[in-house]
């Protein structure tokens, strides 16, 4: 229970503490997932469940960036300093405005549902969409339950209690599991909503005591200082926005596969979350970890170490990126038959599913370090040039999406090109793995472009060793690549195909022995990550407190 409270100030510690439990979390999704196809199955029904879940989740990016971590830490930090009670005002200041507007907010979307749904999703037939809008309609407690918990979240981190912070979302996984394994064969699918608050009502207990210890459990006023407000809100308006296209591209994508075959929203969203793995543990655990330094050091004008916070998390994130994007492609049969291959779940959808995966996990490093970038700008103050940026992307990511989806249909090369190199020929609903390309290729246009201004606004130079680890990384991701499949031909007589065990063990010795393989070329060749690596795990990182960077 100690380790409730326990201040972890090293990044690369943060990070690992992050991780595990990221992985714990998204391990937890992974069986979420399996018993949504194994129950359900990628038809109408499951359809039907992440189309109800786009509204509430964009209300939430609506109204919950006023209560951001990103956001409100560095006000927290500030009124903080200046005593226990100002910080205390503040945050019962932001949670009054918070709660007030966004059970407005959900009161008339509660309201409009109809019309919302109708206008989204109009491939769905009527008895499609009045399900839709029942399910949504108790879905939009969830903002409200986990905009509070995000509050929560702004605390622990700041205090830098990363185990309870991290420790959340495997209590909201929890949630929805029993929602689906329990609540759905005695309500149908408007059990699977209250899984939904379930979860969020877990994921915002599990941060109350932490914030009761602190003396920070916030609660209404009527004193509101709205200078407080306003400046919150003037930073958090383009973060708002930021999020929020993000938030209204996947729902544009769902929007338009809701007008292909049935399960397309299905297949699209299962094979998203299976790349959403590997990119909450690289991408998010670095991100989340560096972004309180990162506020530390900017406020502190310590602005050599702030860019060492930046671009010494980036050079790891590029190195773990490229082996999991290696064996993720392939291996995609093999995780996707494992992980959703059950029940209901068919042949037709793993192999469509599997494609899907292999075009999304391709920008998982891109979408990584814009997580990274992003925050740097935030611990910075300047939020304004990631919201250009992301709606000049935002247009050009749906814009590629109709057209993909369009040439794919017109072009029969484009088509059969598709087809044979993702291994999916003749399968109805192949046209699906469209909007998972046109997803990667706007988030490295997004890449690209924040780069190019990050550059100019961070003035920087070399000397953090990314070109040397992205080409040791690369290269060996490769020969990992070239092993891994290789294995997998070799080992084929030895594993039945036909059980999920079999199906488990084909690919779990192909990939280990890809791992274990490319760690040893990696540790000969005397890579920096893998000492890392090694240093840490020698260590008891719960007794470990270094926050230098000379140290990581």
């Amino acid at each position: 229970m100690k380790l409730f409270n326990r201040e972890f100030s090293k990044i690369s510690e943060a990070a690992l503490v992050l991780g595990f439990f990221t992985l714990l979390s998204q391990v937890l999704g992974i069986f979420r997932d399996r018993f949504l196809a194994g129950h359900i199955g990628a038809g109408t029904t499951l359809d039907i469940y992440y189309a109800a879940f786009r509204i509430p989740d964009l209300l939430f990016t609506f109204g919950a960036a006023l209560v951001s971590v990103s956001i409100l830490m560095p006000f927290l930090k500030t009124q903080l300093g200046k005593s226990h009670k100002e910080g205390k005002r503040f945050l019962n200041e932001i949670f009054t405005v918070f709660f007030l507007s966004i059970s407005i907010l959900a009161l008339l979307a509660w309201i409009l549902m109809p019309h919302i749904v109708v206008q989204l999703f109009s491939g769905f037939s009527s008895e499609e969409l009045d399900q839709t809008i029942i399910l949504s309609r108790i879905m939009l407690l969830s903002p409200i339950i986990l905009g509070v918990s995000n509050l929560f979240a702004t605390i622990t981190q700041s205090f830098k209690k990363f185990f309870v912070y991290a420790i959340a979302p495997v209590f909201y996984n929890i949630g929805i599991i029993l929602g689906i394994v329990v609540l759905y064969p005695i309500f149908g699918i408007e059990g699977l909503g209250y899984g939904v608050i379930l979860g969020a009502l877990m994921h915002m207990g599990i941060q109350l005591p932490v914030v009761i210890g602190q003396g920070l459990r916030p609660s209404l006023t009527r004193n509101i200082d709205w200078s407080h407000v306003g400046v919150v809100v003037g930073h958090s308006l383009p973060r708002t926005i930021t999020l929020s296209m993000s938030k209204i591209v996947f729902l544009v994508f769902v929007s338009i596969a809701s007008t292909l075959a049935s399960g397309t929203i299905s297949v699209f969203n299962l094979s998203y979350n299976l790349q959403s793995v590997p990119l909450a543990i690289i991408g998010v655990s670095y991100s989340v970890a560096a972004f309180p330094v990162l506020v530390e050091y900017f406020n502190k004008e310590n602005f050599e170490e702030f860019m060492a916070h930046v671009m010494v998390p980036i050079r790891q994130i590029v190195f773990w990126s490229l082996p999991v994007i290696s064996l993720f492609v392939v291996l995609r049969a093999q995780i996707v038959r494992v992980i959703l291959g059950t029940g209901n779940f068919d042949w037709s959808d793993t192999r469509l599913t599997a494609a899907s995966l292999a075009l999304f996990i391709i920008s998982v490093i891109a979408q990584s370090i814009i997580l990274l970038l992003i925050r740097a700008y935030y611990a910075s103050g300047r939020t304004w040039k990631p919201l250009w940026i992301t709606l000049g992307s935002s247009a050009v990511t749906i814009g590629c999406a109709y057209l993909f989806i369009y040439l794919y249909a017109d072009i029969p090369g484009i088509q059969d090109f598709f087809e044979s190199l993702l291994r999916i020929k003749g399968v109805s609903g192949s046209n699906v793995i469209m909007l998972s390309l046109a997803y990667s290729v706007g988030m490295f246009i997004n890449l690209g472009l924040l780069l190019f201004v990050f550059k100019k606004d961070f003035k920087y130079v070399g000397g953090y060793g990314i070109k040397k680890s992205f080409w040791q990384s690369f290269s060996t991701s490769i020969l990992m690549g070239v092993i891994a499949y290789s294995m997998l031909q070799l080992t084929d007589p030895l594993f039945s195909q036909e059980t999920v065990f079999g199906v488990f063990g084909h690919g779990f010795v192909s990939g280990c022995v890809a791992l274990i393989i490319g760690f040893f070329v990696l540790y000969f060749i005397r890579n920096e990550e893998i000492r890392l690596l090694i240093r840490a795990l020698r260590k008891k990182i719960w007794k470990t407190s270094i926050s230098s960077y000379e140290d990581m």
